[in-house]
């Protein structure tokens, strides 16, 4: 039975807070007086109060009623007396009278009453029918919807009747009803309606007390009954009442143990069972389990395994929900689920790999928060991140870059360097938004960590690397993530809004902390930008000059010049067209522009400029401009906000700081001798872009300074700087000119040959004697030079080079004397390279060959090629120099080529030998030929057929030098397309211009390769094949004006023509026709549309091919079927395209080759890990070997350079050689083998070849090499003796069985091939050469 504490004995505050009473304890009443009943019954009301009928008003009723109450209310469970007295009263106030009176304050008072009366008979209630009994509890709980109104007069009585059902847990009567759920609902739902911001906190307690009662001592929760709770924590529902939410929350934590299995019940027959129909609150499940977790954990003991459940259901959406659902569970901040439940949490992974793009998506997105409040579960995910960063879609991969940022920036220590680095791949993603959410992320990471070193060093030192990958993205082909990376240098490498001083200290160190390829990204940056500004400058020019046609067609062109440097090129060309429209209306936006690109804008008028003409151009009635954002763009681009002259004086400062001792390199992580050396080569590059602003005394008194310094990069750099800007320092600081120039002089002299060359280059340039000076420097070092002495030649040689490059004019006669009386008698047995670069630069200086100079040295550079680098032949030379020789003399014939002039009397045998040095069997040599080659082609300097050339790369053993090669070809190709487009004048120069006219050439010098000596040898004709279409397959990525079927004219047309170079020669000419048999093969194979008519007849070149024989044709199929199926379908080769080891020379003179089938070993080439790590990762839409090589990331760079450390030289600037050292690189083609033969061991190599022609008998006699009188062989063979005795003929070495192969190579892009033969390494080991020397 109930016990119920005795309400009367309190104090009266308690109930009702005070106001119904004014005593503190019970008041005794006179004796009741009695009052016959309608039944008969007497009731007794309490003194003075008078019969309660529906006789009376209901003022008079409420009146009465309010003295009933304070009756009941004194009353206590031990008043037996009084309980028999007022039983019939109790019973009366239950009538249907009092139950619907329509008065409020009746049923109020009435409602105070019956709780009374049940605390004060219970634990038996006076009323037996169960009937009245639910009749009166609906009744009371109506009553209760009046605690909405605070501030409603009857609101302590509302309170009171509140708080007496709670003390009293009268409701707990109910449990004996059959229908006690109904009332229980009706209850729950009118607590949690009333329930408001209003109420304090006596009012919640009194409602959990009441509710919790009733859930914890009943049988059991109703489903009803749990709908009514857990519908507040619906969000909507939670959103209109947050109280009530409030309240559910509380009651559920209190009741958790008996309302658990409830629960359990509900969502096992929703999830599992699938029964909807159980609850309208099936729908929200999700929701609720949510908020129950939230709640308390242990309300969902039972549920957790039934969502492991939904997790593999065969519903994508259904598996969408639970996912979200786990989401919010795994993920909230003091959540233990993944730690408690790892079935679960496993499944939960799982998901990351689902089939369903949505499941996968929001996976991802959960795991920013999981990192962010679980770090310890980071390992977990990190492997699941690594797979969807790779993911097929791309939202998925943009979001896991967006997680893996939001985690790194609210605290770096939440993502290791893994998740940074699938970051860090996806800024090479195939999808630009992708890959500019990446380089976005971490430019914000490096700002908060590296510049504004929120976190300490060890963070700063975690993310040193992005400023370095981000600046390696500048070498991507698209203009969009130019731009980008450009936008990000101004606003998180180097923040433009910072102050001058603190902005150049942040551009200082941080150009002496980037690497190398970051350096010349961040130069090219300048570059481009100037360039634009150059651009920009002659649009101007162009509205200050008349209108004509020449000058429209001229701006036209500027203005898609000028379209390609902005994104989305096809729609900047509107938007182009139209500023240019609003430039020659609007005088005042031109004077603007003007000033933004003038040399003397500072950094604060340009931020000025940019926005005034933006606001002049804005329209406030369009939000959303195009054409203003594309206009902003450009100016962006085109504006000074770095550099300025206040900019530079800031930046000499800081390196005399660094000078003097007193900087804070150390502090910034470089050494003081890095930071100047950095300075220096930082200035030099901005003295290219910005030269007007080192126009001070200052500037330049460091910089005299620096070239005082011992350190001789410093010093050449400083003397770089002096040259570009220097132009008014003799007219306006006279006192820096007589500084100047005996140190220049000094130099010149005896300062390195880089210096040397600088200051020759220098007094050129700005001085107005530069006659007098250099007549000054000439004549001492004329009247000095000593072959005896070669280690103090070459100073002197590179001066003197330079001086009559220069000054032709003045110094052509007295070269003349040097050249004929020391260099050709003296030096050119000694120290052949300065020699070969002293008579190239005395030629390039005359520019004419009225002398025959340039024959003369024609003839010595191809006799240097074909004797393969020893003139004398008697082998007194070294491999290593024999290899820098070879290249010397290659490029020497190219570097003449240049000149017009030379380029007419070079012969094609010996334009044939410059070309096989791309063949050579040193890997220096070939990668640094191939590096002018392209050099010089690209900027239009060397003729078409030098183009062609780069089809014999395709016997290159090593595939990042063909990928290269490949990379050279599209950029040459795109350039000369482009510049036939912009300039149409250059249509009547195709011959020399169009690429496709590089055909005629190609098969020309195939027909002249000297591994080509078998017209019908199928092996040689696939080598033909190889290296035709290793051009053709660039060529014919587009069918552009029908040139496919041009370039099939062409090869028909040359066989209707003789080969120029040997026109008699049977065998010449059908070695020629043979090989455009093959390329006409190949065309018709590769392209459909070669068959249409030819848009012009082509002309071919006449120094290669005659002209066409009137009556002349020539309809023989120089390859039969058979061969033309073999080629075609490409059965495979029993060797590699250039031969193997110890296999007899394909041709006379000639190693071969060996390469090998991709299967046979890894990677030969290892390249710079920032530019090619993540080649395969990129997804970028290129072609197979430029994503293999990383060659593309440096697309606009694309020549690699390798460098090595000589023994006590000093670090050489261009390019540097190791040939006999070459054998100790053990790196690995990717995908192809490349077998050397070490230097110094030929006696080794010689023994094996002859023990192997021993075995396999004469066939495999070795043969000598061309040019070259054969070895000595103490056990020659018939066969060899034989091969002695054939005349020398001109050739090149190739590479392969060679002493010369790469070796170990520092530092660089490229690392040499790997050595077969291990047991080769030792002998040359001690070899290191410079190939500048």
């Amino acid at each position: 039975m109930l016990h119920l504490p005795e309400l009367r004995e309190r104090p009266v505050e308690d109930c009702a807070e005070g106001k119904f009473l004014s005593g503190g304890t019970r008041m005794d009443f006179p004796a009741a007086q009695p009052k016959p009943a309608a039944d008969g019954k007497i009731i007794y009301y309490p003194p003075g109060v008078k019969e309660i009928t529906d006789k009376i008003t209901n003022d008079e009723v409420v009146k009465r009623l309010k003295m009933v109450v304070k009756t009941f209310m004194d009353m206590d469970q031990d008043s037996e007396d009084e309980k028999q007295q007022y039983l019939p009263l109790a019973l009366h106030l239950a009538s249907e009278f009092f139950l619907r009176n329509p008065n409020k304050d009746v049923r109020l008072l009435v409602a105070c009453c019956l709780a009374d009366i049940f605390r004060i008979y219970a634990p038996e209630a006076p009323y037996t029918s169960h009937d009245k009994l639910k009749d009166i509890f609906l009744f009371i709980t109506r009553q209760l919807k009046g605690l909405e109104d605070t501030k409603s007069p009857q609101f302590n009585r509302y309170f009171y009747l509140l708080e007496n059902l709670a003390w009293v847990k009268s409701y707990n009567i109910c449990f004996e009803l059959e229908d006690c759920n109904e009332i229980f609902i009706q209850l729950f739902r009118t607590l949690f309606s009333v329930i408001n911001n209003s109420h304090n906190q006596k009012v919640q307690m009194h409602m959990l007390d009441l509710m919790s009662s009733i859930i914890m001592e009943g049988d059991g929760v109703t489903q009803e009954l749990l709908d009514s709770i857990l519908i507040n924590l619906i969000p909507a529902h939670k959103n209109l009442n947050k109280q009530a939410f409030d309240l559910a929350k509380v009651l559920l934590k209190r009741t958790v143990q008996t309302i658990e299995p409830c629960i359990a019940n509900f969502f096992n027959q929703v999830l599992v069972l699938g029964k909807s129909s159980v609850s309208d609150l099936s729908e929200h499940v999700f929701d609720l389990i949510q908020e129950l977790f939230a709640i308390d954990p242990h309300l969902l003991l039972s549920v957790m395994p039934q969502l492991e459940f939904k997790l593999k259901s065969n519903d994508g959406e259904e598996r969408l929900a639970v996912v979200r659902l786990l989401a919010k569970l795994f993920g909230s901040k003091d959540s233990d689920l993944a730690t408690q439940n790892r079935p679960l949490w496993q499944c939960f992974l799982g998901r990351f790999n689902d089939i369903h793009v949505p499941v996968r998506l929001e996976s991802v997105k959960f795991a920013s928060h999981c990192l962010m409040n679980h770090p310890d579960l980071a390992k977990d995910l990190t492997e699941y991140l690594k797979v969807r960063s790779h993911d097929p879609e791309e939202a998925i991969r943009h979001d896991v870059i967006v997680t893996i940022i939001t985690a790194g920036k609210r605290d770096l220590s939440l993502v290791n360097d893994q998740l940074l680095g699938f970051v860090r791949e996806r800024t090479l993603d195939k999808r630009w938004r992708v890959r500019k959410e990446a380089m976005m992320g971490l430019a914000q990471l490096y700002k908060k960590y590296c510049l504004h070193a929120e976190a300490g060093k060890d963070a700063a030192e975690k993310v040193s690397w992005i400023k370095d990958k981000l600046l390696h993205i500048y070498y991507q082909n698209s203009i969009d993530d130019k731009l980008l990376v450009e936008k990000i240098f101004a606003q998180y490498l180097v923040p433009h809004n910072l102050e001058t001083e603190e902005r150049m200290k942040c551009l200082y160190y941080l150009y002496a902390s980037l690497d190398p390829n970051a350096v010349k990204a961040l130069n090219e940056m300048w570059k481009c930008q100037n360039m634009l500004r150059s651009h920009v400058r002659e649009l101007l020019d162009l509205h200050k000059q008349p209108t004509s046609e020449a000058n429209s067609a001229a701006m036209f062109g500027k203005l898609m010049t000028i379209a390609k440097n902005l994104p989305d090129p096809g729609k900047a060309q509107d938007f182009v067209k139209k500023f240019n429209q609003v430039l020659g209306d609007d005088e005042k936006l031109r004077s603007q522009l003007e000033l933004l690109i003038s040399p003397t804008c500072s950094c604060k008028q340009a931020d000025v400029c940019v926005r005034e003409i933006a606001r002049k151009l804005a329209n406030p009635k369009q939000p959303t401009n195009p054409f203003l954002e594309m206009v902003k763009f450009l100016l962006e681009r085109i504006a000074p906000v770095h550099i300025d002259s206040e900019a530079i004086s800031a930046l000499v400062k800081l390196m005399n700081k660094s000078i003097e001792g007193t900087a804070d390199d150390e502090e910034e992580g470089v050494s003081p001798d890095t930071a100047i050396r950095a300075g220096l080569e930082l200035l030099k590059v901005l003295s290219f872009t910005h030269p007007t602003s080192f126009h001070s005394a200052e500037t330049y008194e460091s910089l005299l300074q620096c070239l005082r310094m011992e350190d001789d990069k410093v010093a050449e750099a400083a003397i770089q700087i002096f040259r570009n800007t220097g132009h008014k320092i003799e007219t306006d600081l006279p006192q820096i000119r007589s500084t100047l120039i005996p140190i220049l002089h000094q130099k010149a002299k005896r300062g390195t040959p880089h210096q040397a060359k600088q200051a020759v280059h220098c007094i050129h340039a700005i001085f107005s004697n530069k006659e007098v000076q250099l007549a000054q420097i000439f004549e001492p070092l004329s009247r000095s030079l000593n072959a005896d002495v070669p280690e103090q030649l070459i100073t002197p040689l590179v001066s003197l080079g330079h001086i009559s490059m220069l000054a032709p004019d003045q110094f052509a006669s007295p070269m003349k004397s040097v050249v004929a009386n020391f260099i050709v008698k003296d030096l050119l047995m000694n120290d052949r390279v300065q020699a070969i670069k002293l008579l190239v630069r005395w030629l390039l200086g005359m520019k004419n060959n009225q002398s025959k100079s340039a024959n003369s040295t024609l003839r010595l550079l191809s006799a240097m090629l074909v004797s393969e680098g020893d003139l004398t032949e008697q082998k007194r030379i070294s491999k290593s120099d024999m290899s820098r020789l070879r290249l010397a003399a290659g490029s020497a014939i190219m570097k003449l080529a240049q000149e017009p002039c030379y380029h007419e009397i070079i012969t094609p045998e010996q334009f044939q030998l410059c070309a096989l040095v791309i063949n050579d069997e040193c890997y220096q040599v070939r990668q640094i030929f191939a590096q002018k080659l392209h050099k010089a082609l690209v900027k239009l300097l060397l003729p078409l057929e030098y183009m062609a050339i780069f089809a014999l790369c395709a016997k290159d053993p090593v595939k990042e030098r063909r990928a290269h090669a490949r990379q050279c070809l599209l950029k040459n190709i795109s350039i000369r397309r482009e510049y036939i487009k912009q300039n149409p004048m250059a249509n009547e120069k195709l011959l020399s211009l169009l690429p496709e006219y590089v055909v005629p050439y190609m098969i020309h010098l195939l027909a002249h390769d000297p591994d080509f000596t078998k017209p019908q040898d199928v092996d040689q004709l696939r080598d033909v094949k190889e290296c035709l279409w290793f051009m053709l397959e660039v060529l014919m990525t587009k069918n552009e004006n029908n040139s496919h079927a041009f370039m099939k004219k062409m090869a028909e047309n040359i066989k209707l023509t003789r080969d120029a170079q040997s026109p008699d020669e049977p065998k010449a000419n059908e070695k020629l026709y043979t090989v455009c048999d093959v390329a006409l093969c190949v065309i018709n194979s590769k392209s459909a549309l070669c068959n249409a008519d030819s848009p012009k007849d082509p002309v071919l070149p006449t120094k290669f091919f005659t002209q066409p024989e009137k009556d002349f044709s020539n309809d023989r199929n120089y390859i039969s079927e058979e061969t033309r199926v073999l080629l075609l379908t490409g059965k495979p080769k029993p060797t590699g395209v250039l031969g193997t080891v110890n296999k007899p020379l394909s041709a006379t003179g000639r190693r071969p080759y060996i390469r090998t089938t991709g299967s046979e070993t890894g990677s030969n080439i290892s390249v710079n890990s920032e530019l090619s790590s993540s080649a395969g990762n990129r997804s970028r839409e290129q072609s197979s070997d430029i994503s293999e090589t990383g060659v593309s990331e440096n697309d606009e760079n694309p020549v690699r350079i390798i460098s090595v450390t000589p023994a006590k030289t000093e670090p050489v600037k261009n390019k540097e050689i190791n040939s006999d050292q070459a054998t100790q690189g053990n790196s690995t083609e990717r995908g192809k083998k490349r077998t050397a033969t070490a230097s110094g061991t030929e006696n080794i190599h010689q023994k094996a070849e002859e023990n192997n022609a021993d075995e396999t008998g004469p066939s495999l006699a070795a043969k000598t090499r061309r040019g070259r009188p054969p070895k000595p062989e103490p056990q020659g063979t018939t066969a060899k003796n034989e091969e002695t005795n054939k005349p020398p003929v001109r050739g090149r070495k190739r590479a392969a069985a060679s002493q010369e192969s790469p070796g170990s190579i520092e530092a660089g892009n490229a690392k040499a091939p790997k050595q077969q033969d291990t047991a080769k390494k030792p002998a040359a080991a001690q070899r290191q050469i410079d190939l500048q020397r």
